[in-house]
């Protein structure tokens, strides 16, 4: 029984591993590909605006098919890690269960971080192409314009409006990162001088230990004094509690 339950655990961790060495690799051509299809633009960006997309409708094609690939990778892997987590529960043998846990938290967090590279990337390659359709919108009808097809003035500034509006927008968003960072960089030396300064002054007050102890009784005078008054204050206030309601 035994033997069989460590077969099968074998087995599942198994095809938990082919299943992330399959996921590693198409991950790596899914990046790749998204790479490939903002350079590809660019480059027909630059050479002519006239160019046909085909090259682009291709790679929009195995996206999709790469994309829904990996999301049925994801979804086995999801599956045998299910399996390995109700074996664990079911396993009876705490020598073991330790052990199993740990396995099962590793493949756990592979797939966390394959189903995270996966969303990121496919975000931004959707970010890429709504962006790179909206600027191949705008450059059609700039050309339409020049060649006098007949758009409409008020149409084309408005569009160049909203080309020079994503650029100043791209630049503005490089300007805050810029800024983030030395900001970080000048809150970082900030810490490390008031940590140099605690230290100075931890070191003081070991130095010279007649100092500290007169500020620790000028300290318990003030307390003392403090409940005094209140202790004055309250028996005052309750005698004229007691005269008002007699």
């Amino acid at each position: 029984m035994a033997a069989g339950s460590s077969n099968y655990w074998e087995d599942l961790r198994k095809q938990a591993r082919q299943l992330e060495n399959e996921l590693d690799l198409k991950l790596v051509s899914f990046s790749k590909l998204c790479t490939s299809y903002s350079g590809a633009r660019d480059g027909r960006r630059d050479s002519s605006d006239t160019t046909p997309l085909l090259n682009g409708s291709s790679q929009d094609r195995m996206f999709e098919t790469m994309a829904v690939e990996i999301e049925q990778l994801l979804g086995k892997l999801t599956g045998i890690n299910d399996k390995m987590a109700e074996y664990t529960n079911s396993a009876g043998v705490p020598s073991l269960n330790a052990a199993l846990m740990h396995t099962l938290q590793r493949h756990r967090d592979i797939l966390q971080d394959y189903t995270h590279e996966f969303h990121k990337t496919k975000a931004n390659f959707l970010a890429i192409r709504e962006r790179e359709n909206l600027l191949g919108s705008v450059r059609k009808d700039i050309e339409s314009y020049k060649s006098g097809s007949g758009v409409n003035n008020r149409r084309t500034e408005l569009f160049l409006k909203e080309h020079e509006h994503l650029r100043n927008s791209d630049r503005l968003i490089e300007e805050t990162i810029s800024i983030a960072m030395a900001t970080k960089e000048n809150m970082t030396s900030q810490r490390g001088m008031l940590k140099s300064i605690q230290s100075k002054m931890n070191t003081l007050a070991n130095r010279f230990p007649a100092v500290n102890s007169l500020i620790q009784r000028i300290n318990l005078r003030k307390r003392r004094d403090s409940l005094i008054l209140g202790g004055v204050i309250g028996v005052c206030t309750i005698l004229l509690l007691l005269y008002a309601f007699h």
